[in-house]
């Protein structure tokens, strides 16, 4: 088929280019560039998403009844790569990639007038509830109750690697319901107030010294019925629909190559076995593109979409991690350097010994040990990829 983008999609990408260099500043993109974790820290990630929100694009993926664009997927494939190569920050999607789109997709019309707005203003910023000490692949198994009392659900349990709990002020959580049904079935979703009496928020500092997740303890927490998003039970049904967006919600490759650019361009020319790694790299990247970009193109035209997708978040954290290690071993000594002050760009940063990406070299490879972990274990998408795709 033929890959190449019509004269209308490359008229789009001048107009997101343009917009790009228009509206990323120096201190954007130096903040992106010095991002250790996965997301934007809060004071970037804020005014990104003022910038694009006034622009109109901050839910670029929604469809226009609720609120978004309209864009086409090779659109929003065109929107991801151009920001992935001009280095603009990478926002939390807790928001607005996962519970946005199951509240315009579940939601009452009450919860969608009321969270939708503040989801995009950024007055609401959202944590994602659903894993437990024990129950992270095997979510089903989760213990936190939601006791019915009147016009209220009683909740109490305990979710781990909560990510960017810290700042948040609403938690979507998968709560058991009924105890009585098979495990799948009593589970609901729960909208919760992180400022309601008994909710705790504990941090867990990473390997690398950042924090980005926490614990979230809930004691006998008080949450209106009106707060559950669907029927009683239904949760594990919306779950799926969200770590389906989840996983493959967004092109993994377009950052991949634009990370591995800007390393071999700040790690000077590569030789030997480094320089064959990254070719490596370069390739698998590049055929990871290729069948995002592909997959694009059949949804556009109106094919449904196809078990292939459900490798793209498996190949990704595999690049992810090599891109990460070549980076330290590219960086040598300089590479090793892990200091605990965040963030790393700002007034207060640490000095770095040789540059400010060789600083964060180590930091970023830490890090990095998660994408295997992080919405599904690679074991998980392999079990995903025998049922779909292989039908075994």
């Amino acid at each position: 088929m033929d890959l190449a983008l019509t004269d209308q999609q490359c008229a789009f990408r001048d107009d997101v280019r343009a917009f790009l260099a228009s509206s990323l500043s120096p201190e954007l993109r130096r903040g992106a560039a010095l991002t250790s974790g996965v997301f934007a820290e809060p004071d970037i990630a804020r005014e990104w998403q003022a910038i694009l929100e006034a622009k109109g694009w901050l839910v670029y993926h929604w469809p226009t009844e609720a609120g978004g664009p309209g864009w086409t997927p090779i659109q929003r494939w065109i929107f991801e790569k151009e920001c992935a190569d001009a280095g603009a920050p990478v926002l939390p999607g807790m928001g607005l990639k996962l519970v946005g789109p199951v509240l315009y997709t579940f939601g009452t019309q009450a919860q969608k007038d009321h969270y939708l707005p503040r989801l995009r203003t950024g007055e609401h910023i959202w944590a994602q509830g659903f894993s437990e000490p024990g129950s992270g692949s095997d979510l089903a198994s989760l213990r936190t109750r939601a006791v019915r009392d009147g016009d209220h659900y009683v909740v109490s349990g305990h979710k781990i690697w909560t990510t960017q709990a810290q700042y948040a002020n609403r938690l979507f959580a998968l709560v058991r319901t009924d105890t009585e049904v098979k495990p799948q079935q009593g589970i609901s979703f729960l909208l919760i107030d992180m400022a309601l009496p008994g909710v705790t928020v504990k941090p867990i500092l990473s390997a690398s010294g950042d924090h980005e997740l926490n614990e979230v303890f809930l004691d006998e927490v008080r949450v209106p019925v009106s707060e559950r998003v669907g029927e009683e039970g239904q949760g594990w049904s919306i779950a799926k629909f969200l770590l389906e967006n989840e996983r493959g919600g967004s092109s993994f490759a377009p950052l991949l190559l634009a990370d591995l650019a800007r390393l071999r361009a700040s790690a000077g020319p590569l030789t030997g076995e480094l320089a064959h790694r990254a070719i490596r790299l370069q390739l698998e990247a590049e055929a990871l593109e290729m069948t995002e970009l592909r997959t694009a193109m059949e949804i556009e035209q109106g094919a449904a979409p196809d078990p292939r997708s459900l490798i793209t978040k498996l190949l990704a954290s595999e690049i992810r991690q090599g891109i990460e290690a070549l980076a330290v071993d590219a960086f040598g000594l300089a590479g090793l350097q892990l200091p605990v002050q965040r963030p790393f760009y700002g007034e207060d940063v640490p000095i770095p010994v040789e540059s400010a990406q060789a600083q964060i070299a180590a930091a970023r490879y830490l890090n990095a040990r998660a994408w295997s972990i992080f919405g599904g274990t690679s074991e998980i998408q392999l079990t995903l990829i025998a049922k779909a795709a292989l039908g075994l």
